[in-house]
């Protein structure tokens, strides 16, 4: 069990300086290094707004450095499976492309998917992709990528297509039984886990349909001449890699595992090895390629398949667009995102450690007087979490045992605690870009963060429906009697 941190009474003034910091330097980050400002420089701000956090905490409140050490290697040791699954996600990423499974993905989808119904149909893929997978990740680090390559090919803007992608993959694993942080959050907040799932359906459903809807209709403005476009890419991608339904199996045996309920570690890593035999037997060429010989020998593929594995790919395809989109980095490629991850989670956990999260939240506590405020707290909080902490397990677990107390004392059922940690820390968690989500699927996509978030409809929808529920008292009730003023029942 986890050892419980003292409460050292931190001013909330003093506590919200570390992120008011760390919001400073990220910005003069963002303005100086641009779209590289996750290669290094967001990294450096973390570890600054941390530094300001011990330094204040170590000698304003007499915090002990082995508090922040315990705290930082806990937290580290938590998420040590979460870094194996993203090197996991980069030898898929570069297998998947290599071995041709994206390729005829993309080489058949765009010759299926219209350009009008594109959007639409890749959000409602994702959304059962991932309803049925948990998880948000591989739906996303599968699927997702190779809706990304037919996006492109129909001439749809990588904002939207991402936009799409995440909303799906997100509203999904949001309602999965298999998904861990829907687990968690119902876990946490002391509701069975049907029960969580099914009262999530008045916030989540409304939502998704909101997205659906916006999706449709910037479907319909598409610009539908684009089957020069399409040509070039079939065209480029059938003379380039051996187009075969074979490699199809890969992602049809994928999801067999899935349905099984494998560990995605172990979907990931045996789907990786299964398509880099399927390299072996069907682009050999190309793996020598990789490895910079001119000839197909076991020396050869065997370098050009451990390069796929961990490395960068650059294939020439005759078309300097489609060698873009083919290009990969493999588990290399992963290694900024690690590097943010473990940053990030040293920010989260000192502001832990040190107590000024407890703090700030007390004082967000403070302000609840009824339904509406007690929800948009929580959501406001949960937010907070997903920016200060980066990590968005910490955020469902911190959102719902912050609460826990203040909801039961209100007189309402936990299940509204558990949807609300839900409708604003897991969703929100991707659109924040040093969050291990956000990164993560920016990483992954090739999109960034704040270009894909304005079109995230689903994820950031999510906690302003929570709230206008609750303003509007839909399906909301109290558990027990409240030891309240009655006011809490006027909204």
């Amino acid at each position: 069990m986890e050892k419980k941190m003292p409460d050292y009474n931190v001013n909330p003034f003093v506590a919200i300086t570390p992120v008011a910091i760390l919001i400073v330097f990220l910005a003069l980050i963002i303005s100086l290094f641009g779209s590289d400002s996750l290669s290094g420089g967001s990294q450096v701000a973390l570890l600054m707004g941390m530094a300001v956090c011990v330094t204040i905490a170590m000698v304003v409140y007499k915090v002990p450095w082995r508090d922040f050490e315990s705290r930082i290697m806990s937290t580290l040791g938590e998420i040590s499976v979460t870094l194996l699954l993203l090197l996991c996600v980069g030898m898929i990423a570069g297998s998947w492309m290599v071995s041709g499974v994206v390729p005829t993905l993309i080489y058949y989808g765009i010759q299926i998917m219209s350009p009008q119904l594109f959007l639409i149909s890749t959000s409602v893929i994702c959304a059962v992709v991932s309803l049925l997978s948990g998880s948000s990740w591989t739906t996303i680090a599968t699927i997702g990528v190779a809706l990304i390559g037919i996006g492109h090919a129909l001439g749809m803007s990588e904002a939207w297509t991402a936009g799409a992608i995440i909303s799906g993959a997100y509203f999904g694993d949001k309602l999965s039984p298999l998904s861990d942080t829907t687990i968690l959050a119902s876990s946490t907040a002391g509701v069975p886990l049907f029960q969580h799932i099914k009262y999530m359906m008045y916030t989540t459903m409304p939502t998704f349909l909101i997205g659906l809807t916006i999706f449709f209709i910037a479907g319909l403005n598409a610009d539908s001449s684009t089957q020069l476009q399409i040509s070039a890419f079939t065209e480029g991608l059938d003379r380039t890699f051996n187009i075969s339904p074979f490699t199809l199996l890969i992602p049809l045996l994928t999801a067999v595992l899935i349905a099984r309920k494998v560990p995605s570690v172990i979907v990931l890593f045996a789907s990786s090895l299964m398509a880099g035999v399927t390299a072996l037997i069907l682009q050999p060429h190309l793996l020598a390629q990789i490895a910079q010989s001119t000839d197909i020998t076991a020396n050869a593929l065997i370098k050009g398949l451990a390069v796929t594995f961990y490395g960068s790919t650059a294939i020439e395809t005759g078309s300097a667009t489609l060698n873009e989109l083919v290009a990969t980095s493999g588990m290399a490629g992963m290694m900024n995102t690690i590097w943010l991850i473990i940053c990030a989670m040293c920010f989260g956990s000192a502001m832990v450690a040190s107590g000024m999260i407890a703090s700030i939240t007390r004082v967000v506590v403070g302000f609840v007087r009824s339904r509406v405020t007690l929800v948009s707290s929580t959501v406001a909080t949960g937010l907070f979490l997903n920016i200060s902490t980066g990590d968005q397990y910490i955020s469902i677990v911190l959102n719902a045992e912050m609460y826990k107390q203040v909801y039961r004392r209100k007189g309402y059922e936990p299940r509204l605690l558990s949807r609300t940690t839900e409708d604003a820390a897991t969703v929100t968690s991707v659109l924040v870009p040093w969050n291990t989500c956000g990164m993560t699927q920016a990483t992954v996509l090739g999109v960034p963060t704040l270009t894909y978030l304005p079109y995230c409809f689903f994820n950031y929808l999510s906690p302003l429906m929570s709230v206008l529920i609750a303003a509007i008292g839909w399906k909301i009730k109290k558990a027990v009697p409240a030891d309240t003023d009655a006011e809490d029942d006027k909204e």
